[in-house]
């Protein structure tokens, strides 16, 4: 597919990317080329090829899931205007 000076004065103005005359003809050729490029890669046939999550076989490593922190909830609540088993009381915000 190429592209000619207005299809790239029009994507300039829509991505409100300001490109003084003497860009134009360099960045119609860069668009062009990313264009042609989609069209040869749209043109492999990978009907056999089966879809990846994830390029590389890796796994995630995980570290155990253990407390490290002792509860402190009490504490935190001791501050508080109002609480109730063991949840914190807000006014009413929406009727």
């Amino acid at each position: 597919m190429s592209l000619d000076r207005t299809d790239v004065e029009k994507i300039a103005h829509l991505a409100r990317i300001a490109i003084s005359e003497d860009e134009i003809p360099a960045t119609t050729a860069k668009l062009s080329g990313i264009l042609d490029l989609i069209d040869r890669m749209q043109a492999v046939d990978t009907s056999n090829v089966t879809p990846l999550a994830h390029p590389l076989e890796t796994t995630q490593r995980l570290r155990t899931d253990e407390v490290t922190e002792s509860n402190q909830r009490d504490a935190y609540q001791a501050i508080a205007p109002a609480t109730e088993e063991g949840l914190y009381l807000v006014p009413k915000v929406i009727e």
